[in-house]
């Protein structure tokens, strides 16, 4: 399922991509065995298409890029970070429906 909304994070683009980024970055933490991870990679995708030009969305694999995880102190997935002008403002640790997302998302970024 491609999306071109949907960017790919890594250790070699973080800083550039998301804590360089003069617009606010959602920055999903996954892994490809993880359950809940896959029920919301879809909503993530739709979200990501809504919210182009306002925000950037990204996904990125714990597994491939441990010494982020590591960084932001990710213990448990789905983890999505919030982040504006290299900050966390917001978090939401779990996985959660497109609706009550987008509130958290909205409220992070009002």
């Amino acid at each position: 399922m491609g999306n071109e909304n949907l960017l790919e994070f890594t250790e070699q683009n973080f800083v550039d991509s998301v804590l360089s980024n003069p617009n606010p970055v959602v920055v999903d933490f996954w892994a490809p065995w993880c359950g809940p991870c896959k029920m919301l990679t879809p909503i993530v995708h739709e979200l990501a298409a809504e919210y182009a030009g306002r925000l950037v969305i990204g996904k990125l694999n714990i597994d491939d890029n441990p010494a982020v995880a590591a960084k932001y102190g990710i213990e448990t997935i789905p983890t999505l970070l919030f982040f504006r002008g290299g900050n966390i403002v917001g978090r939401q640790i779990g996985l959660l429906a497109k609706a009550p997302l987008k509130v958290k998302i909205d409220e992070a970024f009002k």
